[in-house]
């Protein structure tokens, strides 16, 4: 018997907020903090820890810099980041189409 579909799932992928700051990270080379957070209707605090927990799995890296005189911070997704979350969309893949059936 094979394994079920949602043993492929990885939590620290699949939580919502995470997800969703991992495919936006994958659309672009890089996503400015403000873009992320309008987008996903979160804090500035709850963004931060989220990346923060990305950041120390090695699936995202952080980029402080200035525009302008502005400070700002970037986001982009790692190697091992693409690779995490290619495995997440397949076994959400797996899901769907042992239901769609």
């Amino acid at each position: 018997m094979s394994e079920h579909p949602t043993t492929g799932l990885d939590d620290l992928v699949h939580q919502r907020h995470r997800l969703g700051i991992l495919t936006i990270t994958a659309e672009a080379k890089r996503v400015e903090f403000g873009y992320l957070r309008e987008n996903l209707e979160l804090t500035g605090g709850n963004l931060s820890r989220h990346i923060a927990v990305l950041e120390e799995a090695g699936l995202l890296e952080v980029e402080k810099g200035y525009d302008g005189k502005r400070p700002k911070t970037w986001v982009h997704i790692t190697a091992m980041g693409r690779k995490a979350l290619a495995e997440e969309i397949a076994a959400l893949r797996a899901l769907v189409a042992r239901h769609d059936g």
